[in-house]
């Protein structure tokens, strides 16, 4: 066996250059590139390794670690796991950015290598600079806080280590149960340290991604289930889409006749137009998905984790008998179900193959039930500002909302808005989302036309995500036109990959919703007993001491021209419908900058989310929250 002299980072470069990946015999190469943002603690290392030889990887500069890192996790998610990306930092703060990803790429199962600098594992030069010194372990460093946010994490202390650390990485990445972030830590010094890699470390590896079987056994005993309901539903979860499952799942859903709704990761895996689509179901679902829901007898859930918001709590289904179609055995066994542990695709073939000639009993309450969420989609489309205006999230700050009108200059509402924009744009178009009062609009409000055109990130529902996640889809997805929708306050958190898609000439467009605050926790506390606490965005009042002053206004239009932005600020619709149009022609990235009025989203439908509330109070309104909380939940799963 021959050998090869490299440094550990030359060695990581080359091993990256040769994975692959294969499903239904469909091969491509596995790790498309790698985002970096060069620091002390990798640039003479992994750096020097991808300016001598980077191969075919294509290097990303990114701006912001948790943003280029968002990126990669978009970049996979849209490919559909079938591709990834790798992500470097330097030690300390660098790497530290990055936790905050690995935790989004690991809540959703989708793979991300993150590969952040290290101290040095001599010691010698210690504290080296950026360097966390634990005076009761020494070993620690900051890239030790990846532990609890990784699904694979492994430190390289010698060069030669690097050969194990990368084959369980590899595993883990291109594992479809337990995929999620990978974090390899690497000490600046070994980096640079050489050594004689068996030239079979290099060796093209083809990763197989093999549709998992069910037992026969599952099978039977969900068709003996299916069998003895009337009114089963299917849940249509992110698994269905990363399986590329969407025409086993509807031809399914068609022969015997069962209606489905869809979950965040889920929606657009199957097109909103199809008779049997309910919506989005849960806490964000629809009136049609919920109501059907409640009246269903048996859930079917197909590659869905069944969070807290797609089960509203373990209250929707809390009636049900549950199947679950899941390639992990740990989401297959949740809500004490009838698991089926397969590949969704293979899953639902069997158990069709196996049911005969079982229809539901549904007659026309899916039709009703579609129509009446028809009437109220209509209505929410045409919800406009006038006198004596209640909007839906009513009794809150009703009094405010002319303050607002006059701040903003603006009265557009901001399901109105939702809905011009899905008539405007293209029907291939892309949307990406993934905190604040949109996801819950857009689950319910949005209707996709073509298939995965819908990218919400909500299993973690990281705030900042959306922009540099519109510029991960826009990777993946060149030839489509790709619109971020994000709210004011997620875009002051994190919108520095906008420089780096005016770099590499990959435009996408920013549509932002300023209501001035974080609108949704404004909700929730006031829905609870609470008044308006830190959640809009005010100036502090010099006469209280509060933050109960002057509404804060910023122009993120300029904002976003300083960077080269083509921008545009909206106050009415005819302003919208023009700058969606104009938006369309620019080969730049845009930002349409829409002042909507608060409290103008869309409220629940027939749901429960169960969180915090104070047990005691001096506020009759919270007491009155916990009581309501405890009721609800007398009603809901206790597991």
């Amino acid at each position: 066996m021959g050998t090869v002299r490299l440094t550990t980072a030359q060695a990581l470069v080359k091993f990256l250059n040769n994975q692959y990946i294969e499903f239904d015999g469909k091969q491509q190469r596995f790790v498309k590139g790698i985002f970096t943002i060069f620091g002390h603690g990798n640039v003479l290392g992994l750096g020097q390794a991808l300016e001598e030889n980077p191969g075919e990887l294509k290097v990303y500069q990114g701006r912001n670690e948790q943003g280029m890192a968002n990126a990669a996790i978009a970049f996979a998610k849209q490919k559909h796991r079938k591709q990834m990306m790798a992500v470097t930092s330097s030690v300390g703060p660098g790497a530290a950015n990055m936790v905050t990803s690995a935790a989004t790429a690991t809540a959703n199962h989708i793979p991300v290598l993150l590969l952040p600098g290290d101290v040095f594992a001599t010691r010698q030069p210690d504290p080296v600079l950026q360097q966390i010194e634990q005076t009761h372990d020494l070993s620690i460093s900051t890239n030790d806080a990846f532990r609890a946010v990784s699904k694979y994490w492994d430190r390289v202390c010698r060069p030669e280590q690097l050969m194990s650390a990368m084959l369980n990485a590899m595993r883990v990445l291109t594992d479809p149960a337990d995929t999620g972030a990978v974090t390899i830590a690497l000490p600046q010094d070994v980096q640079g340290e050489a050594w004689d890699f068996p030239e079979s470390f290099f060796a093209k590896r083809v990763h197989r991604v093999e549709r998992r079987q069910p037992s026969m056994e599952s099978v039977h005993d969900a068709v003996k289930l299916i069998r003895s309901k009337k009114r089963p539903l299917l849940i249509l979860g992110g698994g269905v889409r990363y399986s590329e499952a969407s025409d086993a799942f509807v031809a399914f859903a068609e022969k015997f006749h069962i209606p489905f709704a869809e979950t965040q990761a889920g929606k657009s895996g199957v097109e909103s137009s199809h008779p049997l689509n309910l919506g989005g179901i849960g806490v964000t679902g629809n009136l049609a998905a919920n109501t059907i829901a409640k009246q269903a007898d048996l859930i079917i859930g197909v590659g869905t984790r069944f969070t807290d918001f797609t089960t509203a709590s373990k209250h929707l289904f809390s009636h049900a008998d549950i199947i679950t179609i899941n390639v992990s055995e740990f989401h297959a066994a949740k809500l004490d179900a009838v698991k089926v542990i397969a590949d969704a695709k293979a899953g639902l073939e069997a158990i069709s193959a196996a049911l005969g000639n079982y229809v539901s009993a549904y007659e026309n309450e899916i039709v009703e039930a579609k129509q009446k969420w028809a009437n109220e989609l209509n209505r929410l489309y045409s919800v406009a500002y006038r006198e004596n205006f209640k909007p839906e999230i009513a009794g809150h700050i009703d009094e405010k909302l002319p303050e607002y009108k006059e701040a903003f200059g603006s009265a557009l509402t901001q399901t109105s808005v939702i809905g011009r924009i899905n008539e405007q744009i293209d029907d291939d178009a892309i949307i990406v989302g993934a905190s604040g009062s949109l996801p819950g609009d857009l689950q319910r409000m949005w209707v996709s036309k073509a298939r995965n055109t819908y990218h919400m990130e909500y299993g973690y529902s990281c705030m900042g995500y959306e922009i540099a996640g519109a510029f991960g889809v826009k990777l993946a997805e060149p030839d489509k036109e790709v619109y971020a929708m994000v709210g004011d306050g997620s875009f002051l958190m994190l919108h520095s990959e906008l420089v780096t898609s005016l770099q590499e000439g990959k435009k996408i467009n920013i549509v932002l919703f300023d209501n001035s605050g974080f609108g949704c926790i404004n909700n929730l506390q006031m829905e609870n007993g609470m008044g308006s606490f830190a959640t809009e965005f005010r100036k502090r009042n010099a006469e209280t001491g509060q933050l109960d002053g002057p509404i804060i206004t910023i122009d993120y239009a300029k904002v976003a021209e300083g960077y080269g932005l083509k921008t545009y600020t909206v106050r009415t619709m005819e302003e919208l419908e023009e700058a969606i149009a104009d938006a369309k022609k620019q080969t730049v990235s845009t930002l349409i900058d829409i002042k909507v009025l608060p409290k103008t989203m869309t409220h629940g439908y027939d749901s429960w989310w169960h969180v915090g509330v104070p047990e005691v109070s001096d506020k009759e309104g919270i007491e009155a929250a916990y009581q309501k909380k405890e009721a609800h939940l007398q009603l809901a799963r206790k597991y």
